[in-house]
């Protein structure tokens, strides 16, 4: 007597009819009371879900930075363009550095040191004493310290003929260190002055500074940005 077999057809499509089966009439309010297959399926839907949500925020992250970045790319390709052109023009830039240099080392030349301001003050007077003035005033002010000389005020009257005093003006300019005229005002004395002006002006001279004064200003603004941090 033949024994008869199951086809396998037949034993997965059974298969499918009790899955299905238990997909049927699931209760969404209770979903614990579920069928072992529907819990599984929901909870691979659940990850499955929670690592798209993932993979899209690292999408967008990876979006911003490299917009981010794109919107760097005209900075630095003018940054790059402006560093070229300094490397393409460096042996210019060097030329004018040392011209530059020459230029302030003439400049510190024409300013005295402490020691040679009494030496100035007296070419100041003999400038006006030859050219045949007559000095009513010659006070040295308070010297001003600046950031990198020192600014010394020379309150100044004299009276003489017009030529003579426009001569001296002319006199002072050109002295080896650097002197220069303000405030001047030229007046008539009176009826008496036998045709002879006054002149009054501020004469400034200028000095550098010694390695004391170096070291005490820059001590001074250590002092005053110190102050400024909370």
């Amino acid at each position: 007597m033949a024994t008869q077999t199951k086809s396998p057809n037949f034993e997965l499509s059974t298969m499918f009819e009790n899955a299905a089966a238990q997909f049927r009439g699931l209760d969404t309010r209770q979903p614990g009371q579920w069928p072992l297959l529907p819990k599984l399926a929901t909870w691979l839907a659940l990850i499955a879900m929670v690592v798209l949500l993932g993979w899209l925020l690292l999408l967008q992250g990876k979006s911003d930075e490299l917009e981010a970045e794109r919107a760097k790319e005209p900075a630095l390709k003018t940054d790059y363009r402006s560093k070229l052109a300094q490397a393409v023009n460096l042996p210019e830039l060097k030329k004018q550095k040392l011209q530059v240099e020459e230029y302030v080392t003439q400049l510190e030349k024409q300013l005295p040191g402490k020691a040679e301001m009494d030496a100035l003050l007296s070419d100041i007077n003999q400038a006006g004493i030859g050219r045949g003035l007559q000095f009513e005033l010659f006070r040295p002010g308070s010297v001003a310290v600046k950031d990198y000389y020192a600014e010394l005020p020379i309150a100044v009257k004299v009276s003489g003929r017009y030529h003579d005093i426009g001569a001296f003006a002319a006199d002072v300019a050109n002295l080896s260190r650097i002197v220069t005229l303000h405030d001047m005002t030229i007046a008539t004395p009176g009826k008496d002055g036998g045709g002879l002006l006054s002149m009054d002006a501020t004469a400034r001279t200028y000095r550098y500074l010694d390695q004391t004064e170096v070291a005490a200003q820059s001590a001074q603004k250590k002092a005053a940005a110190g102050a400024k941090k909370p």
